[in-house]
């Protein structure tokens, strides 16, 4: 039902899958100029234009699955998308400025100079060359369906590797299947990022993104899918098997974690810890993995943070 297209994106991942049915296209690819162009060829190589696709399905509010949507838009198209992606890529700019303001401080207070947290956070910047926000057309909640090439596709939330991440569910002569963006990735274990409190909630605390991705991870499990079709790289054809790695390997991590909690230690140190010899560029989604895996040893009861000299430091839970 679903066509692949590889579309080439600046980041280390590599290309993004856009999958086409019909007049749909899912995640259409980042906002630059080779990917326009691989769009376009992808496009005629099956006799469309770009003013042929009269919908683009949006599954997270990350730059390489939503950039082009809005030059889709430009040309005709409506723009799908859940209601927390809608609000993020209708200003992606705005957003990046939130999550800057907030990590700026958590960084430092995680054991990070403040002079590297700045330079880390004003990173991604560079992606809104890439990231032109658009405006979504309709809101799918949770459990609410919309129609590709004659097959509703159901839309379900799942949580952990971004703010209002959806999967589109259908049923098959195979079975069911599912588009899945990032949440789930053939050959390479998923790093959820760390996100900021949601904006305009006074006192909300920040998301705890990798215990509920796990928790997401589990339910998709059970649910004996017959294939799954990511955002990169190839299909995965059993997708129980390949859910059960990823979350093996973020045990083992986690458990790899928790040997690096000797007495009080910042969500820094277990960075280094973890990674030699890293980049600024990796720095954050390094940190997003230390953070994460504290806070599965936090939510098992096995380590605590306390505040100590305006730093978060982590300790063992004894008996």
């Amino acid at each position: 039902m679903f066509t692949r297209l590889s579309i080439p994106t600046p980041f280390q991942i590599g290309p993004v899958n856009a999958y086409l049915s019909g007049a749909t296209l899912v995640d259409p690819g980042p906002g630059s100029e080779e990917a326009w162009a691989a769009l376009l060829d992808g496009l005629e190589a099956r006799g469309l234009g770009p003013a042929d696709v009269e919908q683009v399905l949006v599954t997270h509010p990350h730059p390489d699955h939503f950039g082009l949507a809005r030059r889709l838009r430009e040309e005709g198209a409506r723009v799908v998308a859940s209601p927390t992606t809608a609000a993020i890529i209708a200003d992606f700019e705005a957003r990046l400025d939130h999550e800057q303001s907030f990590f700026v401080d958590f960084f430092e207070r995680h054991g990070m100079a403040r002079s590297t947290a700045e330079t880390v956070t004003d990173l991604p910047e560079s992606f809104l060359s890439v990231a032109p926000s658009v405006e979504t057309d309709a809101e799918l909640d949770d459990g609410e369906t919309v129609e590709v090439d004659g097959l509703d596709l159901t839309a379900e939330s799942v949580a952990g590797h971004a703010p209002g991440e959806t999967i589109f569910t259908f049923e098959t002569d195979g079975g069911e299947r599912a588009l899945v963006g990032d949440q789930v990735l053939a050959d390479i274990t998923p790093n959820p990022l760390l996100q900021p409190p949601a904006e305009g909630e006074g006192g909300e605390e920040r998301p705890r993104v990798l215990p509920a991705f796990n928790r997401s991870l589990e339910r998709l499990r059970a649910r004996e899918f017959d294939r799954l079709l990511p955002g990169h790289r190839e299909e995965i054809e059993d997708p129980s098997a390949r859910i059960a790695e990823i979350l093996a390997a973020h045990d083992e991590r986690t458990e790899n974690v928790k040997t690096l909690v000797d007495g009080p230690t910042t969500a820094f140190e277990v960075m280094e810890g973890l990674f030699d010899d890293l980049p600024a560029t990796e720095y954050f989604s390094a940190m997003s993995e230390a953070v994460g895996h504290l806070d599965v040893l936090e939510a098992r009861g096995e380590v605590e943070p306390r505040e100590r000299g305006g730093l978060v430091v982590y300790e063992e839970v004894t008996a």
